[in-house]
């Protein structure tokens, strides 16, 4: 409100936009707000001491408080005959610079009618050039224009659709959805970083597991992770693959519950059987199982890295979840107490727990290092003792030990 009346107190047009006005009109709380106007970034940075100017392509002005962000954007125009004018890139995308413009113009420049709804904070209106109210009302994802170009401008829309649709319960319009499948190829021209972000935003807003299915029937799980969507065609043990599903599953149910989601453990879930191939090919090759999984995730996420960039603390993380696997069936000695003080310990457990759910690991592993957990110092002890034989004794020593000690006993 502050932004929206300074601006019109300046004499600006100031208009709420997009997402926030479609959620408000769901009922629903905004993630965040935008604002529309036609002061210039420089204007509104003249006008708000706290405000900072980012982009390059086209520039928008970020009104900061405390930790929260308004962001302004000036109303977006069109280049003369642009129609007639469409800069191709190599890779088939259209290419075009953003200038600016007045609210008639800006609204067509905007994806879906839902998202360009605009609430005029001097008569309370919603200005609606695109027929959005009534898409809206009849719960239709529908892009403005000609989808072909739209998809052609920028592939990620069709990400976006089916984010929003998923998480609005909305139907594509046939228009909207009918190219998809010819355009899905699009994607690979995308920066790895933004498809990162994308891929973030799909699966860890409560929806992960309606919008997997969704990308995988339109193709674009398979440019996104290609190697998780291949194993998924294969069966493992004559029974489909079902890890990914309950992670996913696991994953809607603790943002269900207000829980924290980690991105890497979903990405460490996403990418697990395509790692499991891989180390079975090394192991079939003769390595030893360390250094199988070492290159294996090397080959695995070197890969997948090229399509989504993912950080590095993010890979090594996954890697974390990865290698402690094979150490949780070592259950005598001190071991366990090593592995219950890694800082990625509680992580691999669960990573451990939804395997065992899905016949990736023995429950009663699971059972026992749940007991270990919670048993005090007493219980731990007798839990990590060492086997006893069966008369009793603990297991007896080397035989190159017992040999040393009886010809000691004969000198």
């Amino acid at each position: 409100m502050k932004v929206l009346l300074r601006l019109k107190k300046a004499n600006f047009e100031a208009y709420l936009v997009g997402g926030c006005v479609r959620d408000l009109l769901l009922g629903r709380e905004p993630k965040d707000f935008d604002v529309a106007t036609n002061a210039s970034p420089e204007q509104v940075k003249q006008i708000f001491r706290n405000c900072r100017i980012i982009g390059r392509r086209f520039r928008l002005a970020h009104v900061f408080f405390g930790r929260e962000i308004i962001e302004v954007a000036t109303f977006r125009g069109s280049e003369p005959d642009e129609a007639d004018q469409h800069v191709v890139h190599e890779d088939g995308r259209l290419l075009r610079d953003n200038v600016f413009g007045t609210l008639e113009q800006d609204v067509w420049r905007r994806d879906f009618t839902v998202n360009a709804l605009y609430y005029n904070i001097r008569d309370f209106s919603v200005v609606d050039y695109t027929g959005g109210m009534l898409d809206h009302q009849a719960g239709i994802l529908r892009l403005i224009g000609d989808p072909a170009i739209r998809y052609r401008e920028d592939p990620v829309r069709m990400l976006r659709a089916i984010r929003f649709a998923v998480k609005l319960g909305f139907t594509l319009h046939p228009d909207t959805e009918q190219p998809i499948h010819e355009y899905a190829e699009l994607l690979k021209s995308i920066p790895s970083a933004r498809l990162y972000d994308e891929a973030l935003k799909l699966f860890l807003a409560g929806y992960g597991l309606q919008t997997f299915e969704m990308l995988r029937h339109y193709g674009l799980f398979a440019i996104l992770f290609p190697a998780s969507d291949k194993c998924l065609e294969t069966l493992e043990h004559d029974f489909p693959r079902l890890f990914l599903i309950k992670a996913l599953e696991n994953s809607d149910r603790r943002f269900a519950d207000g829980k924290s989601l980690t991105p890497y453990f979903l990405l460490a879930a996403m990418l697990w059987e395509p790692l499991q191939i891989a180390v079975k090919k090394q192991l079939d090759r003769g390595e030893n199982e360390t250094i199988a999984y070492q290159n294996a995730a090397n080959e695995i996420l070197n890969n997948q890295i090229k399509i989504t960039a993912m950080p590095r603390h993010i890979t090594q993380a996954m890697r974390d979840v990865w290698f402690l696997q094979n150490k949780f069936s070592k259950t005598t000695g001190s071991r366990p107490y090593r592995l219950l003080e890694q800082p990625k310990f509680r992580a691999a457990y669960d990573f451990l727990a939804l395997r065992a759910e899905t016949g990736g690991a023995d429950p009663q592993l699971v059972t026992w290092w749940t007991r270990f957990q919670d048993g005090d110092d007493e219980q731990r002890q007798k839990m990590t003792a060492p086997p006893k034989n069966a008369s009793g004794k603990t297991r007896r020593k080397s035989s190159r030990y017992r040999s040393k000690a009886k010809q000691a006993d004969v000198e």
